[in-house]
């Protein structure tokens, strides 16, 4: 199968902010609520793991650690405090409701943060070769809505050793705080970029080399058997029930499936993306 020839031009437009400003939770008695800056999102992080992933990543500054009041003891809290303390967060200890309300999300464990907003990435760059880096392995999602299902996605791609995910900035799940729980402090290591339609960003991949697969049910090929995994590659998620859009589709250049053997007719995109990620990694992990 040919390899995609790089097309000569300038490179795509760095997206801008993700949405209007958003009231910070956070608000001292007696004052009024400040406006927190425009950006991907993932300002409040709640979670042990999520808040422990934060502090140890240093990728982006954190500004408050809180702790809820007559918290048990526990290892992985005597790291935050630890993380915090080297990097000068300070730390606050406030009742369980607080954090309850800071959380902005089920089951906080007992610990929230507030950190600056996730940075947000250029297409361009995810799809840029490094030298002594493995190829760029990006997971671009068309239309995923649920939060859950999105912070499952990313963790899922993290771990299968993905180097950016790729979003559209309507009609898709942005970093909410529920997302950032449910990746467990993936978001901290994963590039993300928002795009303005999934389309014109799949041409861009394709002009600088990188391969787009689609996965959909009705293609003969598998995701375990892809010629093009262990290059530049871009697998292409849709939505949860309605799949990949059909002019999304149109540009992906290979569409795959995962194989069924039992009676259910399809899986979650979380759990698909799981089997699709690790396919294309242990293609990547024998081919070298």
């Amino acid at each position: 199968m040919p390899r995609p020839r790089p097309r000569s031009g300038p490179g795509p437009r760095r997206s801008g902010g993700g949405g209007a400003g958003r009231r910070d939770p956070e608000r001292d008695a007696g004052s009024r609520p400040r406006v927190v800056e425009r950006g991907l999102g993932g300002q409040i992080v709640a979670g042990r793991n999520p808040v422990r992933e934060l502090l140890a990543a240093g990728r982006r500054p954190v500004r408050e650690v809180f702790f809820a009041d007559g918290i048990d003891p526990a290892p992985i809290l005597d790291e935050i405090a630890s993380l915090a303390a080297r990097a000068g967060v300070p730390i606050r200890t406030v009742p369980r409701s607080k954090i309850d309300h800071l959380a902005e999300t089920e089951a906080p464990q007992g610990v929230v943060a507030r950190a600056a907003p996730l940075p947000e990435a250029d297409l361009a760059d995810l799809a840029t070769a490094r030298p002594d880096q493995p190829p760029p392995f990006l997971v671009a999602l068309d239309g995923v809505t649920d939060p859950h299902n999105l912070g499952a996605i990313i963790r899922t791609a993290e771990s299968a050793g993905a180097t950016g995910v790729v979003l559209t900035r309507h009609r898709a799940a942005h970093v909410t705080p529920t997302v950032t729980k449910a990746a467990a402090g993936a978001i901290e290591h994963l590039a993300i970029a928002v795009v303005p339609g999934l389309p014109a960003a799949l041409q861009e991949l394709h002009s600088r080399g990188v391969w787009t697969v689609g996965l959909s049910s009705e293609s003969p090929q598998t995701v375990f058997d892809l010629p093009v995994a262990d290059g530049p590659v871009c697998l292409v998620l849709g939505a949860e029930g309605t799949g990949l859009s059909r002019l999304v589709r149109q540009r992906c250049e290979i569409v795959a499936r995962i194989p069924r053997v039992g009676r259910t007719e399809s899986l979650n995109v979380a759990a698909a993306a799981a089997v699709s990620c690790f396919a294309i990694a242990h293609r990547r992990m024998t081919a070298r």
